[in-house]
């Protein structure tokens, strides 16, 4: 899949969900290769489109995709989690919309040489920022026993967590532990043959695992949306797409801790105080069609906060 067949996942729903005002100001935090920020874009006549990401080839390449579409756009290289910065350096307090597709982008994945992929041969790299300091070769080469096991079991709910984490030490004892293929041929040989004769990579939720500690990304996750939400007008809304139960479980939680009604029993008569926010849906996943097409939406789930 090259750059040009990449698919965001949910584009329909995620756009209808958004609920998009002409002259509405929209932010898309995970900017990607623009797929959503393109749809987003064509909808607005009088507003504007903020796009945000941490990778600059991201940035470069959507530049080039959504100047086709119009100019009422600006691109920022930056982590989400300075979202309300960035907004601030524009002059902005208030927005009617925020997106944010987590995970891995596609283009990201099939480049081998970020080392996110456990079908490509790379060096064990996996920042979405390249100027970061933390890359997946120093943690299975300097974390501790309970320190990978901790990463696996949390970030990947991978079941052979202790028999990975023993074998990686022994291996680094040896020689440090440098490319994807190395790190795959380890997990395998810390599976039971049953395990391995399953569907799917074995050593995928290993890399999932190690993709969210080296970019934080749950601990950015939980921050950044609590940081948004009072950036918000009034029937503004923010649509999340998650890939893993970890980061479903922080936007669900948020989101219902947002959304209910608060009260006080103790004192006489219970004075309810309404919530500021409503939950637009459940959640929304892909249809079986979609999936078909395009199999990395397969665990995708969709949640929409409205501001009241």
């Amino acid at each position: 899949m090259n750059n040009e067949e990449h698919i965001s996942v949910l584009l329909s729903e995620t756009i209808k969900g958004l609920n998009i005002k002409p002259d509405g100001i929209y932010v898309d935090l995970t900017l990607g290769r623009a797929g959503h920020s393109e749809a987003i874009l064509k909808k607005l006549k009088a507003g504007l489109l903020i796009g945000i990401d941490q990778d600059i080839d991201a940035i470069n390449k959507s530049d080039m995709r959504l100047k086709k579409v119009s100019n009422r756009y600006k691109l920022v290289h930056s982590n989400f989690v300075k979202c309300k910065e960035i907004l601030e350096e524009l002059d902005i307090d208030k927005v009617d919309g925020f997106l944010m597709d987590l995970g891995v982008s596609s283009p990201q994945f099939d480049e081998g040489s970020r080392g996110f992929s456990y079908n490509k041969d790379a060096p064990l790299d996996m920042r979405m920022n390249q100027n970061g300091s933390l890359t997946a070769e120093i943690i299975v080469n300097t974390y501790s026993f309970e320190e990978l096991c901790r990463v696996f079991r949390n970030y990947g709910d991978e079941r052979y967590a202790s028999q990975i984490a023993d074998n990686i030490i022994k291996y680094r004892e040896i020689k440090p532990i440098h490319t994807t293929f190395e790190l795959v041929d380890i997990i395998k040989q810390s599976k039971p043959m049953k395990e391995l004769n399953k569907l799917g990579h074995p050593a995928k939720q290993v890399f999932q695992a190690l993709r969210i500690e080296v970019n934080d990304e749950l601990n950015v996750l939980a921050k950044t949306l609590v940081e948004i939400l009072p950036l918000l007008n009034k029937g503004g809304r923010i649509a999340v797409i998650t890939f893993h139960s970890g980061e479903d479980k922080i936007v669900k939680q948020i989101f219902k801790e947002k959304t209910v009604v608060e009260g006080n029993r103790l004192d006489g008569p219970m004075e309810l105080i309404e919530p500021y926010y409503r939950l637009v849906n459940k959640f929304i996943v892909p249809t079986p069609e979609e999936i078909l097409k395009n199999h990395r939406a397969t665990s995708a789930k969709l949640r929409i906060i409205e501001k009241l």
